[in-house]
């Protein structure tokens, strides 16, 4: 059979796909994409068994085909051609691929559609085992949890993001140990209250596609979430572990309120943590009065650095130690121009927010603290 379809466009929509495709497949077909074209409608489907992107677009032809195509000589070859119209011409007794541009003729071997992996269906998802989210409030959740994520393939539920549906709200939760980020959005549409762990691949590939606006319908079964918006799927299968209670390590009673300009301070404490121990990163904040005192100091190469800078602050003189690299990254996400930095005693947790929150949006940000002398 033959379609016709725009170059730019299709290869839009294969980058989208493509994400999914893993580095090392169990499966030699898992490195095509599966073509499967009906009713001029062309549908793409990628997979590595954990994360799957499904993704159309409308084509010009006749009749139907289901192959599989490979996709690093695809992609190689529509982004070394301009955008124009080519035609596809598909020997459905060898699985032959033939693509016409105005420049000449490619010909590439495919594959059996029939033996690509199944990949889990929405039919799936009951009815209420969905929420629909507006599209930016997602994006904003996933960039300000995801980097908080732990590599700690022994703790698999901390490597993911906690999804916590609770009717018309959604948190996102993400911790290392070390540093824990909640984020809360309102406006969401949803009949349940449930809980799943999404991996950090699905939602990197996720945040990459979210569209700007409109919504995103997000369903969900035992074993696998599903995000929609569209004319795309991305479907993923879930952590299977138990989430820590995350609610039990905030502090609630933090007497001791600092509030300072977000970038100086960011600044501050990349020029000081150039002096600090690298193993520990330890930055001492000493704080009184309307003043910050913000030093380092690595003993065994005899470095040190001190800086003062002005703030708000209100609460008993303190001194506490964090990792400077983890609160320079914290401070990147927090968008707004102030910060405000909750504190009790130099052995419990720091927590930082933002100075304003975004209508319908609460963040807290938590840092674990370096103990003095370490």
């Amino acid at each position: 059979m033959k379609f016709n379809v725009s170059s730019s466009d299709l290869l839009k929509k294969l980058q989208v796909a493509a994400g999914a495709i893993g580095s090392m497949n169990v499966l030699p077909i898992l490195e095509d994409f599966l073509f499967t074209i009906q009713d001029n409608m062309l549908t793409i489907t990628a997979s590595d068994l954990e994360t799957s992107i499904v993704t159309q677009i409308e084509v010009s032809g006749d009749g139907e085909a289901n192959i599989a195509v490979p996709a690093k000589i695809l992609l190689d070859t529509l982004k070394a051609l301009p955008a124009q119209p080519i035609t596809f011409n598909i020997n459905e007794d060898n699985y032959g691929i033939e693509i016409t541009s105005s420049y000449g003729k490619y010909r590439l071997a495919g594959e059996d559609g029939n033996d690509f992996p199944n990949i889990p269906s929405t039919a799936d998802v009951e009815d209420e085992d969905q929420v629909r989210v507006p599209a930016p409030k997602l994006s904003n959740g996933i960039t300000n949890t995801l980097f908080a994520t732990s590599n700690d393939e022994l703790r698999p539920a901390m490597t993911g993001v906690y999804f916590q549906v609770d009717f018309n709200k959604l948190t996102l939760v993400a911790t290392d140990a070390h540093k824990l980020v909640r984020f809360a959005m309102g406006d969401v549409e949803s009949k349940v209250s449930t809980s799943f762990i999404v991996p950090k691949k699905a939602l990197n590939l996720l945040k990459n596609v979210l569209p700007v606006g409109g919504e995103v319908k997000v369903g969900f079964t035992k074993t696998n979430a599903f995000f929609e918006f569209d004319g795309t799927l991305l479907v993923c299968r879930l952590i299977d572990a138990k989430y820590p209670d995350y609610n039990a390590v905030i502090p609630v009673d933090n007497p001791n309120l600092l509030t300072v300009n977000r970038t100086d301070f960011q600044n501050s404490l990349k020029r000081i943590s150039i002096y600090a121990n690298k193993t520990t990163n330890q930055v001492v904040l000493n704080l009184s009065e309307n003043s910050l005192t913000i030093s380092a100091q690595d003993l065994d190469f005899s470095n040190e650095a001190t800086e003062q800078m002005t703030c708000n602050y209100a609460g008993n003189p303190i001194q506490i130690a964090f990792n400077a690299k983890f609160l320079i990254e914290m401070l990147t996400i927090l968008g707004s121009d102030e910060i405000k930095m909750e504190m009790s005693t130099p052995s419990r947790a720091g927590i930082l927010l933002p100075g304003e929150m975004e209508e319908g949006e609460d963040i807290l940000m938590l840092v674990m603290p370096v103990m003095l002398g370490s």
